[in-house]
């Protein structure tokens, strides 16, 4: 089963990923959202990401708790 997943725009060149997880309310805090990620629940293209640092790009793709987040650039 496919999830379709949610366009999260952003008007900035890029997001960080745990910034990302906080505006798209998968965490309320930047700790919850260090904590996710470094549990390893957290992919990004497919890949899991332990870094929250991490610099999504349109087009970026994120799955946290069974959910998918699309990167969405303001020019799209």
């Amino acid at each position: 089963m496919s999830i379709t997943p949610e366009k999260i725009k952003i008007s900035t060149d890029f997001i960080r990923l745990d910034s990302m997880l906080k505006f798209a309310a998968v965490t309320e805090t930047g700790g919850e959202a260090k904590t996710l990620i470094q549990s390893g629940m957290v992919k990004v293209n497919g890949d899991i990401c332990f870094q929250r640092t991490k610099k999504l790009y349109s087009g970026d793709v994120v799955d946290v708790e069974g959910q998918s987040f699309i990167i969405s650039g303001a020019a799209e």
